[in-house]
């Protein structure tokens, strides 16, 4: 007797753009970080692995959220030095899995689409929940495909006043600049240096694979929102130790997670604050476990990308796909 095995479907990186979109990863993002919060996602640690001869670097994440039909499996890679031969600094697929048999059923080839999709969703959350509802001076450390996704995000759920961006390379800066200026119809201006982008923002959002901090503590605003996404492996880093201490607030998007990997990663092993400084989660804020922004406070959200991200990410990404799959069938 032949045992038939489930079918594998896989779906190029044009189809997954032309199905999935931000408000879809919006709705991804709450449900994960809902799904935690509440204890309903299983979450085991990412896997970290370094090229230094390539300047690259692998992540691979993966959750289950409990009642899912599937789970899902994300490798996501950054190398640095992609440009010099034309290619993008990040690549990347997702692999979705029945849950009841662990049978593969998809093979994602989004080439870091959904990845970066998922992180510019949980800042747009962080925005929401933590930072001050009314248009923002917005400072944003970095220039490359994830300060697009973060922005554009962003803009989503507040009124944007003013962008200043910095990057290493201030050509690259001010690509940013004009085309975000373009697309959200919001001021946008290349700063010198990051102090001078940092100070009197309302916003700071950090996205860069940065080694030593960046955004140092004196230039930070006492009522500021500061939003790190760079800082997902143990030697990444963009914020001084001593803002992490300073805030009213600090959240962190997985504690155990960012306690290894993250800003508080650093924080902790500068002496500078113990992990009972961490105010809460960001899903304990969504579910009001505990407490967001309640005056003109200091809050800084430390986001390391959480696995349980990519498995709501995918089963969203499939259910889209599914249905303009059925929907052009039908017609």
């Amino acid at each position: 007797m032949t045992t038939i095995l489930p079918s594998l479907t896989v779906v190029e990186e044009a189809r997954i753009r032309e199905s999935v979109g931000r408000p879809l990863a919006l709705q991804a993002a709450e449900e994960a970080f809902r799904a935690m919060a509440e204890g309903r996602a299983v979450v085991p640690p990412p896997i970290g692995l370094e090229l230094p001869a390539a300047r690259g670097e692998v992540h691979v994440k993966g959750a289950w959220m409990e009642g899912a039909p599937h789970f899902a499996i994300k490798v996501a890679s950054g190398f640095y030095d992609n440009a010099r031969h034309g290619l993008p600094t990040g690549s990347g697929l997702v692999l979705v899995f029945d849950a009841a048999t662990g049978f593969p059923r998809a093979l994602l080839l989004d080439n870091g689409y959904l990845t970066d999709l998922r992180t510019g969703a949980a800042g747009a959350l962080a925005v929401r929940l933590l930072a001050p509802d009314r248009p923002l001076t917005v400072a944003v450390v970095g220039a490359g495909t994830q300060a697009r996704f973060q922005l554009r995000a962003m803009a989503d759920v507040r009124t944007l006043r003013e962008i200043r961006a910095w990057a290493p390379h201030p050509e690259g800066a001010a690509e940013l600049c004009r085309e975000l200026q373009e697309e959200l119809g919001v001021p946008a201006t290349g700063a010198p240096d990051v102090a001078a982008a940092v100070r009197g923002a309302d916003l700071v959002v950090t996205v860069t694979p940065a080694r030593a901090p960046l955004v140092l503590d004196p230039w930070v605003e006492a009522h500021a929102t500061v939003i790190a996404v760079g800082s997902d492996g143990p030697d990444k880093q963009e914020l001084d130790p001593r803002l992490l201490a300073r805030a009213d607030k600090l959240i962190v998007d997985h504690l155990d997670q960012c306690a290894r990997l993250g800003e508080l990663h650093h924080a902790l092993a500068a002496g500078a604050l113990t992990r009972d400084a961490v105010h809460g989660t960001l899903g304990g804020v969504l579910t009001g476990l505990v407490a967001g922004r309640e005056a003109e406070e200091l809050i800084v959200c430390d986001l390391t990308g959480v696995g349980v991200q990519d498995a709501a990410m995918a089963r969203a990404a499939w259910s889209a796909l599914e249905y303009h799959r059925t929907s052009a069938t039908e017609y």
